[in-house]
């Protein structure tokens, strides 16, 4: 997936292309300071993710979001990341059409795990010829959760597209169990990531857990899907 991003920091710019070279199958392909050079970049470059900050020297990165979501198919999915918190930039950051939204300061898990998102959708909707119900809910993110996945609202700093992939990596082992690091490295996200959702799913009874005892150190924790 090719990514521009766009923050009038350099340092910050810097960083967060680090972060999206570090998910498999993205790599950088421009980065703009200001808000004009980004829509010129876009329109050269045809990126397929746009991390957009909101403060930019010449313009505002709202104004470039409507620039770049026209409802076209071919636009770029445009992720606003941003130290931005007020309840009225947010919104118009939502009608605008951005993909999702994050607040600085945020670690490369989070911003990781959005790219890893922006790649999935894509590469779903690239495949499809007709959409039904199931896929349109699953692309919109509002699909019901899978069953014995726990309630709809996910605990603080849990997502539904993460928890239901998670999910799907513990389907795919009928009657076998999972150690966290495993179930990370299906899923590409990170160790303390995938635990906290399989915690989550054994809190609600989706998922149990059990411990294998080895030779030294404390006892792996293992999980199966019983959903």
């Amino acid at each position: 997936m090719r990514v521009l991003v766009v923050d009038d920091d350099f340092m910050v710019a810097k960083v967060h292309s680090g972060y999206v070279e570090r998910v498999p199958g993205c790599t950088v392909v421009g980065v703009a300071h200001r808000g004009g050079e980004a829509l010129e970049l876009a329109a050269a470059l045809r990126p397929d993710l746009v991390l957009l900050d909101v403060y930019l020297p010449d313009m505002s990165g709202l104004e470039v979001l409507r620039a770049l979501r026209t409802g076209a198919p071919d636009d770029p999915f445009v992720l606003v990341v941003t130290a931005a918190d007020d309840a009225d930039t947010v919104a118009a950051a939502l009608h605008g059409g951005a993909l999702h939204y994050l607040v600085k300061p945020f670690d490369s898990a989070a911003l990781g795990e959005q790219v890893r998102r922006a790649a999935r959708m894509r590469s779903e909707l690239g495949g499809l010829r007709r959409a039904g119900q199931d896929d349109i809910d699953r692309l919109f993110g509002s699909a019901a959760p899978a069953s014995g996945a726990g309630p709809e609202r996910l605990p603080k700093g849990l997502t539904t597209p993460t928890a239901e992939l998670v999910a799907r990596v513990l389907r795919a082992h009928p009657g076998e169990d999972l150690s966290a690091t495993e179930c990370a490295e299906e899923a590409s996200l990170s160790r303390v990531s995938a635990r906290r959702y399989l915690e989550h799913f054994v809190g609600t009874g989706a998922a149990t857990v059990r411990l294998r005892y080895g030779g030294t150190g404390r006892p792996e924790r293992r999980y199966r899907w019983t959903g």
